[in-house]
């Protein structure tokens, strides 16, 4: 099997337990019981539930009133504009309940890529010039009418039938209108009918549903006969070749036949018969925090604009996470939610490492670098915490050797330098080095507790792994016995079960201005009160595949 490309995914807190038992919980006089083992237990990336929650940093916004982070399956979506892709014409709203939601003035063609361009041709009384008046009329066939014919012949049939009912019924309108005085019994019931809800409307209805209409009969009327011949049909099939006809998928992708033409002779059986498809109308959405509704992404209103007018992303509000092996010969294996480096913020690993990535060894302690990135203009406190065994069959031991440590402000890169002044506060409080500038290879080790490298807006630490061994013994000891007290799972190996995934939660603490002081005056807003935020979620690291025994 191929090495995987390592990966940063966090997931999204709508998919907390929590959350979840308190949006079931439906009964308001019972309390709440929450269940312990949801809340105690791990992240467990491998769940199937997980494959729904975890999302790159990039994918994933920020609520700045809710201070939370919102991934694609929670916020709510309201349509800013329906377009056409082909023509970028912004189609109104209102057209969209009337019309569908498909633009009628341009249309694909079924056997090219080409656009069609639907345009009516106004017919003039006037012959062309040079040209005599046509004198002779088209014969009219009486039993077949076009679509709008037939419509209006149906229209003023229905009419007709519903005003002889209506004038015929025994309390239409023609035996109500002799009793309009003030004190006539009907004036009475009539008032009666206001409070009561029966009068008038109700007898109408009493009587039409006993009466019964006819359908048409003629084609004056808009009966439209079915041409049941298909003898022409068979005829044209034998002497055509048989890339002329349809594909399954070209009669699949015709529109609904009209309500005229029934479904088995409306359909296109010939090239020449298809008609141009109609393209399907796209939108532009923006995105609400589903808690506060406050707009977390909107785009522009102009079709041919492909900005934002807000979009508060949660790479901007979050630090960023990148992993790499600490040995130096092994530096091609990069794992990030970001480009390689302490400064990157992409997606995946280094595009600049064309090599294959190598396993991990089994049972041999691996030290990895995570750097942590922050994007704000406030100094950040974060805890880490992992378990000590990695969740699943195979259990991986994790050690972070520095699980608390601040991030400073993301300030401007001169500020860095001025405060500096010695020019040696970026260097590793763990290495020591040569006069030369090479590193001591047996100095090269980290220290519990202390940070690994830090930067101006940057840290880095060290977390250190024992990959568990993929053998299928009972003597294996990595192997985790079930959750019902029962032996070991010594089943074949599924599918990436050798992938090593380490759960991790993180905690953020940081102290921001207060909202409620920004629009104070200015004595008071001058008091610099500092609110204190905090934010926690859990993150899911791939390191890589394990090599087997």
């Amino acid at each position: 099997m191929a090495s995987m490309n390592p990966y940063t995914y966090i997931l999204c807190p709508c998919s907390d337990p929590a959350n979840v038992s308190r949006h079931s919980h439906n009964d308001p006089t019972t309390p709440l019981q929450p269940e312990p083992d949801d809340y105690e237990a791990a992240f467990d990336p491998r769940a199937p539930r997980a494959n729904f929650s975890l999302y790159p940093l990039e994918y994933l916004l920020y609520c700045v009133e809710c201070h939370q982070i919102r991934c694609p399956r929670c916020i709510a979506e309201e349509v800013v504009t329906y377009y056409c892709p082909n023509c970028l014409f912004e189609v109104p709203g209102s057209n969209i309940k009337s019309d569908g939601n498909r633009r009628k003035d341009t249309a694909s063609a079924n056997t090219t890529t080409s656009s069609t361009s639907l345009s009516g041709l106004a017919s003039s009384a006037l012959p062309p010039i040079g040209e005599d008046a046509p004198t002779a009329e088209p014969i009219p066939d009486p039993d077949s009418h076009d679509v709008e014919t037939q419509f209006g012949h149906l229209k003023a049939f229905y009419q007709s039938q519903l005003a002889d009912a209506s004038s015929a019924a025994p309390g239409g309108l023609s035996s109500t209108l002799g009793d309009l005085g003030i004190g006539s019994p009907g004036s009475l019931s009539r008032i009666m009918s206001l409070y009561t809800g029966t009068g008038l409307d109700a007898k109408k209805s009493k009587s039409r549903a006993g009466l019964v209409m006819r359908e048409s009969l003629e084609p004056d009327e808009g009966l439209q006969p079915a041409d049941l011949d298909e003898n022409a049909l068979i005829d044209r099939l034998h002497h055509t070749d048989w890339s002329s006809t349809v594909s399954e998928a070209q009669a699949a992708a015709q529109l609904p036949v009209n309500v005229c033409e029934p479904a088995m002779y409306g359909r296109a059986g010939f090239l020449d018969e298809l008609r141009p498809i109609p393209y399907l109308l796209r939108t532009k959405r923006s995105k609400r925090c589903p808690v506060c509704r406050h707009i977390v992404s909107k785009p522009e209103g102009k079709v041919s604009n492909t900005r934002f007018r807000i979009r508060l992303v949660a790479g901007s509000y979050i630090p960023s996470i990148t992993v790499k092996p600490l040995q130096a010969t092994s530096l091609s294996q990069t794992i990030s939610g970001a480009p390689q480096g302490a400064g990157g913020s992409g997606t995946g690993g280094s595009s600049s490492i064309s090599t294959m990535q190598a396993r991990i060894a089994p049972l041999r302690p691996v030290q990895y670098l995570l750097t942590f990135k922050n994007p704000i203009f406030e100094a950040v406190k974060v805890t880490l915490a992992t378990p000590s065994v990695t969740p699943g069959r195979f259990a991986s031991r994790v050690t972070v050797l520095c699980p608390e440590f601040e991030i400073d402000a993301n300030t401007d890169v001169w500020d860095d330098v001025l405060k500096d002044s010695d020019g040696g506060a970026k260097d590793r409080s763990s290495i020591h080095r040569e006069p030369g500038g090479g590193l001591q290879p047996q100095q090269l080790q980290a220290e519990p507790g202390k940070v690994w490298e830090r930067g101006r807006n940057w840290v880095t630490i060290v977390v250190e792994v024992v990959p568990a061994s993929l053998r299928l013994e009972k003597a294996n000891p990595s192997l985790v016995p079930r959750e019902d007290g029962g032996e070991v799972d010594l089943s074949p190996l599924r599918e990436d079960e050798d992938v090593l995934e380490i759960p991790m939660f993180i905690r953020l603490e940081w102290e921001a201005e207060d909202a409620a002081a920004e629009g104070a005056s200015k004595p008071a807003a001058s008091k610099e009160v500092r609110e204190r935020r905090e934010l926690a979620y859990w993150c899911a690291l791939g390191m890589g595949r394990i090599s087997r025994d």
